[in-house]
């Protein structure tokens, strides 16, 4: 398993052998393994472990053991705890995508405070074999289905080449201790209903799943590859920008077999989904001058073209007044309404507030460079610049972020994410809900 490990790892370049890496560990089989493998390969490593506070005791007894452990062995240990329910209301996350995204951004920080190059996660081989299954039941695009990332930006994952069962026999063999966490035995959660119902009734039609698994995977990201190659020479073909504008050859794109997908896959980056690429292929044939709408763009069927090009309403900055129940800046429409107590409503693009904090007439205005805020969940002042990096927005959605001022602070980057300041808290005694929505 060790060569396996430092074979992995060269062959797909992590990383340097001089580089540090902040590992991601929280007391579980996988993580505990990881964390042997590099005590073992003799690299510089630090442990990153979150405490969500989501299983009570529990997650307390997990930072605990890990700490412990990096004690004993004189690992540089980090730990974070996280209202992880709370966020998760606040934000209208699920509580799996609000726990991602507060480890994420927290790990981002101690790797810059700590100047760590790369964090290193324990995601294995069936957690790629699982993240694919469940993306293709949702219905996910090529790009989904290449599975989890080797390496991305600054996150590495050097256990995707092992099974969950070599793991296991790893850490039997070594007489490494770890924790189970008791959510994993439960089907409340998919990936869980995945892993112990899905998989095993396919594993019944193939025992070698996995390593079907892994050719098929190398299959899948070749045509991709070829796939995105592809694309680009047609696109040299049947588009041209000219004037900020990015125009296709609308005859010369119906005379593909997969119209739809092209045009899916050229308009993506403006924000248009999949439905609205199927609408706009179906009226291409009809009369000219019809226009489609993304978040930031707007598609016209011209008689030669599909143009596309940034929406035109202007986002000029407004005031709300107390009272207000609703605002419209550009294509947005803030739904305001207050209410006793302190009961967050989990809603889509929502914020909640204390309505004690926010003082009249707030400001609704487009994000400008400069302005900081205090991110719900971080504990410190952000620049609104570097948390829209964080948050991976593509260009076309960073340029149309805006938000939402009470007396010169910033109260929400608005439909990302409340400013800490502001958020309902049990001494909370009326409540503040803006949602926004798009025209």
């Amino acid at each position: 398993m060790l060569t396996k490990f430092k074979d992995f790892i060269s062959q797909q370049d992590l990383f340097d052998p001089h580089d540090r890496i902040l590992l991601a560990v929280s007391g579980g089989l996988d993580s505990m393994v990881m964390l042997n493998l590099f005590q073992e390969a003799q690299y510089d490593v630090g442990v990153a472990h979150c405490n969500f506070q989501l299983r009570g005791s529990e997650s307390d007894e997990d930072e605990r053991f890990v700490k412990r452990f990096c004690d004993h062995a004189g690992i540089f240990f980090f730990s974070r705890g996280f209202e992880t329910k709370n966020y998760a209301e606040e934000t209208g996350l699920s509580i799996q995508m609000a726990a991602r995204e507060l480890r994420y951004g927290w790990f981002s920080d101690v790797m810059e405070k700590e100047k760590y190059h790369w964090l290193a996660t324990a995601h294995h081989l069936n957690d790629n074999l699982e993240t694919i299954l469940f993306r293709w039941t949702q219905g996910a695009g090529l790009d989904q289905l290449t599975g989890i990332p080797i390496k991305k930006e600054k996150v590495v994952r050097p256990l995707l080449f092992a099974t969950r069962a070599e793991i296991l026999t790893y850490a039997t063999s070594k007489k490494i201790q770890w924790r189970e966490d008791s959510s994993n035995a439960s089907d409340d959660y998919q990936r869980n209903f995945m892993r112990h119902q899905i998989i095993p009734k396919l594993k019944e039609i193939n025992p070698s799943l996995e390593e079907t698994f892994v050719h098929s995977l190398e299959k899948v990201k070749g045509a991709y590859e070829l796939m995105q190659r592809g694309l680009e020479q047609l696109k040299d073909s049947l588009t041209r920008t000219e004037d900020q504008q990015f125009l296709i050859d609308k005859n010369l794109l119906m005379l593909l077999q997969n119209p739809k997908f092209v045009c899916y896959e050229w308009l993506r980056p403006f924000g248009f989904e999949w439905d609205r690429c199927q609408q706009l292929v179906d009226s291409l044939q009809g009369q000219s001058g019809k226009q489609f709408f993304s978040a930031t763009h707007q598609a016209v069927i011209d008689r030669e073209f599909i143009i596309v090009s940034l929406r035109q309403e202007l986002l000029n900055e407004i005031l709300i007044e107390e009272g207000q129940d609703k605002a419209a800046l550009g294509p947005w429409v803030l739904t305001i309404k207050s209410s006793k107590g302190n009961t967050i409503q989990s809603k889509e693009h929502q914020g909640s507030f204390d309505h004690s904090k926010i003082k009249f007439p707030m400001l609704w205005r487009k994000w400008r460079n400069g302005d900081v805020f205090f991110p719900l969940g971080l504990g410190h002042r952000k620049k609104v610049s570097d948390f829209l990096i964080d948050e991976k927005l593509p260009m076309t959605e960073k340029n149309v972020v805006t938000i939402l001022e009470s007396a010169g602070e910033i109260v929400w980057v608005v439909g990302h994410r409340v400013d800490d300041r502001f958020k309902v808290t049990p001494k909370t005694k009326s409540v503040l809900d803006v949602q926004v929505t798009h025209i």
